[in-house]
């Protein structure tokens, strides 16, 4: 339940909360996460990476919304993975999810320095917790 959470979480900031009965938490997030995703231009930068067009990629991007996208996905990540089992340890477990959004936000300051900057910076994000949920799977 908790990794269905998260899964919910990565493929859309918000749905985690709404998978686990947080519909107002979950709603709020999705509207941020949209407002971040058009402001930012996060969709054409993606269109545009992945169809081999890194460099305008990265023109695309408007940093200014675009840097408080990975802390705020790690963030919703995490809390759709903690809250969905009741009486899990806070500290501990934030750790790897810290990271993913740290990576992501190191990950974006480079990205004209990357080969294919949001798949490199997704996965910098996305691998991290995943192991964090892996790890502290029982906990």
């Amino acid at each position: 339940m908790r990794n269905i959470a998260a899964l919910f979480s990565m493929l859309m900031p918000g749905f985690g909360q709404i998978y686990n009965g947080q519909f107002m938490k979950g709603v709020f997030l999705l509207i941020v996460e949209h407002f971040d995703n058009a402001f930012g231009k996060i969709n054409k930068a993606i269109h545009l990476d992945f169809n081999g067009l890194h460099q305008q990629a990265v023109e695309a991007a408007n940093f200014d919304y675009l840097l408080f996208y990975p802390g705020f996905y790690a963030y919703c990540v995490w809390d759709a993975w903690y809250y969905a089992k009741p009486n899990a340890d806070k500290t501990k477990t934030a750790i790897p999810f810290v990271i993913g959004g740290f990576l992501g936000e190191i990950g974006a300051i480079l990205a004209n320095r990357l080969p294919i900057p949001t798949l490199t910076v997704g996965m910098l994000m996305i691998i991290p917790m995943i192991c964090g949920m892996i790890m502290f799977r029982n906990q």
